[in-house]
């Protein structure tokens, strides 16, 4: 039975479900963010959101409360999900370097060797753009494309791996971690708002002073601290990346081309560069990871100048190797026989030379117009 193409992945990807989930090689990491999201939700669900219910008393709205924050959360695991176990954009390798590049050296002695160029420059949107050369993957990268080192695949849009969803932030998935990130900065000020307010409502009551309330709710406290903390780096990662957005970068982009004074090809007005990442609809996968690998391999055939050019120095090898064999055999049939007339005390010297003679005629004229061999020196030796 043929294996499947997730089966002999070359990347460094964890599949699941049979090749319907493609993770990271750091997915373990998703555990860690779990929790981080999950535990202060729940301690928030247990020791703070049922405090509030009587508060709110008309119509049970104080319910709403506890049911925003499982929503949040809810919504917060599907992004998650959706960010961390698709197909981030990538490339497919190619199994032979791109045939309509290649070039021959003609400084190789026998087959003429490869060569192509490492960068070549492409037009996008009126603008030229230089693309590389990938060795891994044997293809030259699209534009904005870029070869991650830890999943071990080229990647479109190229935006960042991040170890916090275990997954590689491409043209694919970069839409839902935005929105997983922003929506976890909902979730941080949510949390921390209404830990305030329990407090607030403590004081208000038989807790007049601030110090009292917080000592009688230390779980308000210890959310209101996590929030605060946890908002730093989330709020300010959403922060950032709205700017990426409304500039139409990435991050990639940003930290590598910062210093260089170059146009932004692919700015194309803050409105369309946000309409461009929000509502355009996603690409679909390029890779179709349970697809037998014989399909694969029989779509992905060498060209045919690769194999000529193959076959032909397969050939050339083949000919050098038989042309020195043959050379060994002649060499080794004369010494035998130069060692049995030299065993023969009888046989007299003219003949011996004669003998010798003409064994290296004989060879000469199976060679074809060979190598020359000097007679005379053999001669010299036999004396």
């Amino acid at each position: 039975m043929a294996k499947r193409v997730y089966e002999v992945w070359k990347g460094n990807n964890i599949f699941l479900l049979g090749g319907r989930l493609i993770f990271g090689p750091d997915a373990k990491s998703l555990f860690v963010t779990v929790s981080l999201i999950l535990v202060p939700v729940v301690i928030f669900c247990v020791f703070v959101a049922p405090h509030l219910f009587h508060h709110f008393a008309s119509y049970n709205a104080g319910y709403a409360i506890l049911i925003v924050a499982i929503l949040f959360t809810i919504l917060i695991f599907a992004l998650l999900m959706l960010t961390s176990s698709r197909d981030p954009g990538i490339v497919p390798r190619n199994s032979h370097p791109p045939e309509e590049e290649f070039s021959y050296s003609p400084n190789s002695n026998h087959t003429p060797g490869l060569q192509f160029p490492r960068i070549k420059e492409v037009m996008v949107n009126g603008g030229v753009v230089k693309v590389k050369y990938c060795d891994t993957c044997m293809l030259y990268r699209p534009p904005r494309c870029s070869h991650c080192s830890i999943c071990n695949n080229c990647v479109e849009r190229f935006d960042h791996h991040c170890p916090w969803v275990g997954q590689c932030i491409g043209q694919r998935n970069y839409r839902f971690f935005f929105m997983f990130v922003s929506t976890s900065s909902l979730l941080c000020v949510y949390i921390f708002a209404m830990s305030a307010l329990h407090i607030k409502f403590l004081m208000d009551g038989n807790y007049p002073t601030v110090w009292k309330a917080m000592r009688h709710t230390p779980a308000s406290v210890a959310l209101m601290i996590y929030s605060f903390i946890s908002l730093w780096f989330v709020g300010g990662l959403s922060g950032f990346h709205l700017y990426l957005i409304s500039t139409n970068q990435t991050t990639y982009e940003n930290f590598r081309y910062r210093a260089d004074i170059r146009p932004n090809n692919y700015d194309r007005g803050c409105l369309n560069n946000f309409l461009e990442v929000f509502f355009t609809k996603v690409k679909p996968s390029r890779n179709n990871f349970r697809s037998s690998v014989k399909d694969d391999q029989q779509s992905r055939a060498p060209p045919a100048s690769l194999r000529q050019t193959q076959n032909q120095t397969e050939n050339e090898n083949e000919g050098e190797d038989l042309t020195r064999r043959e050379k060994v055999e002649d060499d080794l049939e004369i010494g035998d026989e130069l060692l049995k007339i030299s065993r023969r005390r009888d046989f007299g010297e003219e003949e011996l030379r004669s003998v010798a003679s003409g064994s290296v005629q004989e060879m000469m004229m199976e060679r074809g117009g060979g190598e020359e061999i000097d007679v005379e020196m053999g001669r010299k030796g036999i004396d």
